[in-house]
């Protein structure tokens, strides 16, 4: 598809900043991938000679292997090969024409002993030799052999050829064959890619904006964030498509900012939505009010966390009975001077959830969902449980931290969210460590 020019002038970009090629200008440095480059380039820099990188479709490999081959740029020999469904003499035969290099014969002996001649001399001048293969997990077993051969061009001191092979998941899975335990052995750095958490979509979002000159207000709603990160599982390459469909279809509809519902169009687009949903347990009709419980980003977002959705929030609810129930209690023992009894309503009209008097308990409050975008809420409840009325709960997960959680729900992390986070939990001791399980209370708005 060729981008219109009206549509870079729409948005005041300079460049397409959610391209398909792998520029590492856009590389997004996240805490994964930091790693992952971190420990490459010790591993060349040491002359480990043989690395590995691994990640799923879409996490970037490519565009971190080309940000490896432009920080040694001048100061190595590099080769990238990314033809990887050939057999042995045609991989040989790619490696030296990439290298600069040409062979008169097809013979496997003479080529390997060509490209021998050429690492010792190199060598000897003090220039190392590094070979990038790409999409590692076409290769034949055959063809592993070769390269883990490839593996033994070394002097009595150091390794003549530096090789990083990099793959998806399933050449992590060859490597673990007993029939090539040889070149697992030889593997001296295994790095690997994983999806980028949802305060990391955001950040990574932003990154991209930056690079290609966008230099104006919030161009993604705090919804539209939530949904590309839910519906893009944090990967990558889900995410540059997601952003391009729905600049598009922003651009066509005029929109300057871009909503959770111009998002929506482009998943449905995409074919992103969900599959089936999931199946839920009819709930038994209840008197009581309930709680908003905030669907957090860490749980929509992350797939490793979905299989226990459910449980967590059968537990969130069968404490917010627990609670309700003691304040229908406490009430009761203050009316009736220490005989408990429900309020008179309740009793007249047990089934209907609209007899509990505004006098008697905190009227029913929407859910908050992550997925749409925030709408002003006026609340005219006075009393103890007035907070209540203007929040909702959140119970801590594993790796959930109170900065991460505010700019997923709130946008920002400064002094103001911190006062409104104390003044809606009293109890709470130390922001910088929060225990799994506990219960914070958020503000629905960002406090101004």
């Amino acid at each position: 598809m060729v981008i219109s020019p009206t549509f870079l002038d729409f948005y005041q970009l300079r460049e397409q900043p959610f391209g398909v090629t792998p520029d590492p200008r856009y590389l997004y440095l996240s805490p994964g991938h930091r790693e992952a480059l971190a420990s490459l380039l010790y591993g060349i820099e040491t002359g480990r000679g043989f690395l590995s990188l691994v990640a799923e479709p879409g996490m970037g490999k490519t565009t971190l292997l080309f940000e490896l081959l432009q920080r040694w740029r001048g100061h190595v020999h590099s080769a990238f090969l990314f033809q990887t469904q050939c057999d042995s003499r045609e991989l040989i035969r790619y490696l030296l024409n990439d290298l600069g290099l040409t062979s008169d014969s097809d013979d496997l002996v003479q080529m390997q002993a060509q490209l021998n001649e050429f690492l010792f001399r190199e060598s000897l001048g003090g220039r190392p030799v590094v070979v990038f293969i790409d999409e590692g997990q076409n290769l034949t077993d055959a063809v592993l052999e070769t390269v883990r051969l490839l593996s033994n061009f070394e002097a009595t001191d150091k390794k003549l050829l530096q090789m990083i092979l990099a793959g998806q998941p399933e050449l992590a899975k060859r490597l673990s064959n007993p029939g090539l335990a040889q070149l697992r052995q030889r593997i001296a750095v295994q790095a690997r890619l994983e999806a980028l958490p949802a305060a990391e979509v955001i950040h990574y979002i932003n990154h991209r904006l930056q690079v290609a000159g966008y230099q104006g207000g919030e161009l993604f709603t705090a919804g539209a964030l939530g949904l590309i990160a839910e519906r893009s599982l944090g990967v990558p390459r889900l995410i540059n498509n997601l952003c391009f469909n729905a600049l598009s279809l922003g651009c066509a509809m005029q929109r300057k900012q871009i909503t959770s519902e111009v998002v929506g169009k482009a998943v449905m687009d995409l074919s992103l939505e969900p599959r089936a949903p999931t199946p839920q347990i009819p709930q038994p009709q209840s008197t009581l009010p309930t709680t908003p419980v905030f669907r957090s980003s860490s749980h929509s977002f992350c797939p490793w966390k979905r299989d226990n959705l459910f449980r967590r929030r059968l537990y969130q609810m069968l404490a917010l009975s627990l609670v309700c129930g003691g304040l229908l209690i406490y009430f009761g023992v203050r009316n009736g001077a220490g005989t408990v009894r429900p309020p008179a309503r309740i009793q007249q009209d047990p089934v209907s959830t609209s007899a509990v008097t505004s006098s008697q308990s905190p009227s029913a409050l929407p859910v908050a969902d992550a997925s749409s975008d925030p709408q002003p809420h006026e609340f005219s409840r006075t009393g103890p449980l007035e907070n209540w009325s203007s929040s909702f709960t959140y119970v801590v997960q594993p790796k959930d931290t109170l900065r991460d959680l505010c700019v997923s729900t709130l946008g920002r992390y400064d002094k103001v969210v911190l006062s409104k986070i104390r003044e809606l939990n009293p109890d709470l001791r130390n922001p910088d460590h929060l225990d799994v399980g506990q219960v914070i209370h958020f503000p629905l708005n960002p406090p101004k």
